[in-house]
Order: structure tokens, then sequence, then C-alpha cells
């Protein structure tokens, strides 16, 4: 009996029984996520991850993710399955291994792979013969095969043969109630069949379906796709916005409307931008990708610089319309942004608008303060760690009066929207918060961007 087959034996049994030993690296919005569902499942987990601080806080059964139920993180930790850990020693007592780590994006608006190559060369440091390895972090096509492979080969294993390799996309939703780690289809892709077998029987365990494709480059290139058809239809939304607008049309209305066509239509809601890991970063690194082989995707790109000039478009548009409608300049006008997470209810400023809107509208010379209930104070963030330590102000009739403006950037559920049409003075609505709540206010006071 050939090794390789004795290997891949030895690590079939361990998923249908669930005696596997399961290691994730990275407890963030994704890994933790993992790591949990995994468990829940049945099977032996460890979370890896460098902050130290985070590990004590999930071992300590801390709620570290504010959508999570009270008690999951607690029961987990309990249940004596499950424990989080900053020594890379755990990657060797794992029998497979997913990497759940941010691909972010450099200053330059490029691809930014040096987590994943971090992690890659700490797994190779421990790595032995049997395990599988599962990268789920958004990569270019080809980066599994060609960046995460030669560098777990460094120590003379082979992929395919001593250990198996693969990539699954991640598609986590945070906050999202309807559609959860455990029931959202996993994509799996490998470049031998027993890499790829041993991943569509995992992700059969832990998700309601695996769906297997022919290669990594294929299933790297499947989560591309996804967010690209996203940007695409965010940028387009938003430019219908400001047409219909100067029509005398709410888009909101027309979406709505459109929505009820039950085939050829998916509806797009405008914004402020977009945010987080996903919508703002895959389509760089479709398009990085597509101009190294010698290709072009300027519909996506023209989607995505119209989703990063959101913000900026948005501020010249108040300044616009204060100094226009309320006869107040922005140079020195005070406004509240309400809202700084990228999405309602879950506490992520990951390239989120709010904060890019916040500065423009600094750098045009308003005093801007800001309201989320998520942060009462601004955390230290990728894109802009100078406004790190800034406090949220209270929400209050007397705070609301004493701004020329509120802007909703963020629609949090738990915002009192009636207060805040009632006594403020201006407001730029940019997520519907009050039509899409019927709630009453001046249409004076309100202006939908």
């Amino acid at each position: 009996m050939s090794s390789n087959f004795s290997h891949f034996a030895t690590l079939k049994d361990g998923i249908a029984g669930k005696d596997a030993r399961v290691l994730t690296v990275g407890l963030g919005y994704v890994g933790l996520p993992m790591a949990l569902t995994v468990h829940e499942v049945g099977f032996d987990t460890t979370g890896l991850d460098i902050n130290a601080e985070r590990v004590a806080r999930i071992n300590a059964g801390e709620q570290v993710i504010s959508y999570f139920a009270e008690n999951r993180i607690d029961d987990a930790v309990k249940s004596g399955k499950f424990r989080a850990t900053s020594e890379a020693s755990a990657i060797a007592g794992a029998d497979i291994i997913l990497i759940c780590v941010p691909t972010p994006l450099t200053a330059a608006r490029e691809p930014d792979m040096r987590y994943v190559i971090s992690a890659a060369e700490t797994i190779a440091d421990w790595l032995r013969p049997g395990q599988l390895v599962v990268l789920e972090s958004t990569v270019w096509p080809g980066a599994t095969a060609n960046v995460l492979q030669p560098i777990l080969e460094r120590g003379g294993l082979r992929a395919g043969s001593d250990f198996f390799l693969g990539f699954s996309p991640e598609r986590e939703d945070p906050g999202n109630a309807s559609h959860t780690t455990r029931t959202i289809p996993k994509v799996v892709g490998a470049d031998d069949k027993q890499s790829r077998d041993l991943l569509e029987m995992f992700y059969s365990t832990i998700v309601t379906q695996a769906v297997p494709v022919s290669s990594s480059a294929t299933a790297e290139a499947v989560k591309l796709a996804e967010n690209s058809f996203r940007t695409v239809n965010i940028a387009l939304v938003n430019e219908m916005k400001v047409a219909m607008d100067a029509m005398g049309v709410d888009v909101w209305e027309v979406v709505k409307a459109a929505a009820t066509k039950p085939f050829g239509y998916m509806p797009f809601y405008p914004g402020p931008g977009i945010g987080g890991d996903c919508i703002p970063v895959s389509p760089v690194y479709l398009s990085w990708r597509a101009r190294d082989v010698g290709s072009e995707t300027p519909i996506i790109d023209l989607a995505r610089f119209n989703n990063e000039g959101a913000p900026e478009a948005l501020a010249t548009r108040i300044r616009t319309d204060l100094s226009r409608r309320d006869g107040v300049d922005v140079n020195g006008a005070r406004i509240l942004i309400l809202g700084i997470a990228y999405k309602k209810d879950v506490e992520d400023t990951r390239e989120s608008p709010a904060l890019a809107l916040l500065k423009k509208l600094e750098q045009m010379g308003a005093d801007v303060d800001y309201h989320d209930p998520f942060f009462p104070v601004m955390p230290l963030t990728r894109d802009h760690p100078d406004l790190a330590n800034r406090l949220s102000v209270p929400l209050d009739a007397g705070t609301l009066e004493g701004y020329d403006a509120v802007i909703v950037t963020t629609d949090h559920t738990a915002v009192d929207y009636g207060l805040v049409a009632a006594a403020s003075k201006r407001v730029f609505d940019t997520r519907n918060a009050f039509d899409g709540r019927g709630i009453a206010i001046d249409r004076a006071r309100l202006i939908k961007i």
C-alpha cells in the first residue's frame, strides 16, 4: 500500500468518524465562525491566532463577536474540545488546517498576500505527512498552487502525495441571521483528486452542501466572480440613484418595485460606498491577476473606481446642499456621522465608507463627530489609523440640535431614528433609514443621497 493511499485512507476515516483534529489559522470574522462551526458538528478544534489578547478572551469564553449567541464561545470552551492558542506548535497536532487570514489591499490598492505567506511559512515549519491544508482567504486564481504550495513544499514534502492541499473560499456574511456558516454551501477545489475528495468529504460534514470544482484556481475564481458581480451592481445602482434623483424619482421605490419581477432581476441598494473585506477587495485581486496574464477587466475596474469614489462624491454633494439649502459653509460646519461600521448591526469597520466620508468632510474644514452604538471608542483601523480613540457622542435631542447636519451612513437597528427625525436640523440619509422604517420626517429637512 502506498504511503499516499495510506495517508488518504487514514484522513478519510478520521473525517468520517469526526476523529480528525482541526485547526484554523486566524480567529477573525471568518476563522472564528468556521472554528466554532467545525467544533459544533463534532470535531476537536483549535484556533490559532497571533493576537494573544484575543486568544485569552476566547479562552475565557467572552463574546468577542457581538452577533454570536451569548454563550456560544463559552459553551465551546467548556466542552473541552475547543480552544484558542498563540502557539504555532499546535499545527503539528492537527490533521486538517484551515487558513483564514486577512488578504487586504496595499496602499497602492494591489493584493496584499503577506498574511497568507506568513501563515504558510509557519505551517511549513510544522507540516507533517498526512495533513490536509485548505486556504479560505480571498486570493487571485493560481495563488494556492503558485504561492502557497511552494512554501509548504520547502521541507521536502510534496502536495498530493505527502500532504493534501486545496482551496475553499469563505462566504461569511457577518450578522446575517438567515445565512450562517453552517447553511451556506462551500465551493471546494484542488489540483489532485484525493485532495479534492478530502475537501468535499470534510466540508460536507460541516455545511449543508459542498460544491466541488475542477481545480484550486477555479475555486479561487469563484469568490472573485461572486464579489465582482456585487461590485458592478452596487456601482450601477449608485449611478442610477444620482441620475434618478436629478429626474425627481426615488431610486429606493424603483428598486423595491423592480424586485417584484420573479426573473432576470436582483435588487441591489444604494449607499455611501462599499465596505468589508470582500466587495472592495475581491475585484482588485481579479483585475490584478487579469493584467498579470495580459488581459483586462474594464467593466469591473470602472465599477471599482465608481464605488471607491462614492464617499468623496457624497462629501461634495453634502457641501453643495448645505450651502444651497441652508446657507451653511461646510468649512466650519458641525456634522454628525451616524454609524461608522461598514454594515448595520456589526462591530466591523473594515474598508468602511463612513470613515472615508468622515475624512473627506474634515478635509473640507467641517467639524465632524460620530455616533455608533458598537463603537464607544473609535478602533484602530488599517485605512484610517489617525482616527483611533475618538469617542462616540451620545444620541439625545440636545446633542442632535447642535449639529448643522446628521448623515446616516450605517442604519444600525439600535438607533432611535424617530429622535433623529425630530431633533435634527438637516438629515442626509444614505440608507433609506426613515422611509424604510415608516418614520415620519419633515421632507424639507431630509435629503436622501
